[in-house]
């Protein structure tokens, strides 16, 4: 199991608007792709105007797989292309777990 993170800055200011595009058009379609969302937060301390969200995979091929479909989705095409505007940068991490951690969604 592995979570990816994204980490996206909004424009200053822009992130409420993000957030209720997201929330109009994005969240269900990635939902439905995407599978297992961890978390979706934004920044209330510290570097502002940044929105994170963790979406687990069992494996990179399932990543790939599920990403190449959502990329295909003219419903998130058409979102994407609403969104970019709004921000400012895109960054994505890959985290594994710990030896010792096991996911509450495998207990």
């Amino acid at each position: 199991m592995l979570v990816e993170q994204r980490t996206y800055t909004t424009l200053p200011g822009k992130w409420r608007e993000y957030l209720a595009l997201y929330e109009a058009e994005g969240l269900e379609i990635q939902r439905r792709i995407l599978g297992r969302l961890v978390g979706y937060y934004r920044t209330d301390v510290g570097t502002l105007n940044q929105i994170v969200h963790m979406w687990a995979y069992e494996d990179m091929n399932e990543r790939e797989e599920r990403r190449r479909a959502l990329m295909q989705d003219d419903g998130f095409r058409r979102y994407v292309a609403k969104m970019l505007p709004l921000l400012q940068s895109q960054e994505s991490k890959i985290l594994v777990p710990a030896d010792f951690f096991t996911p509450v969604w495998q207990h």
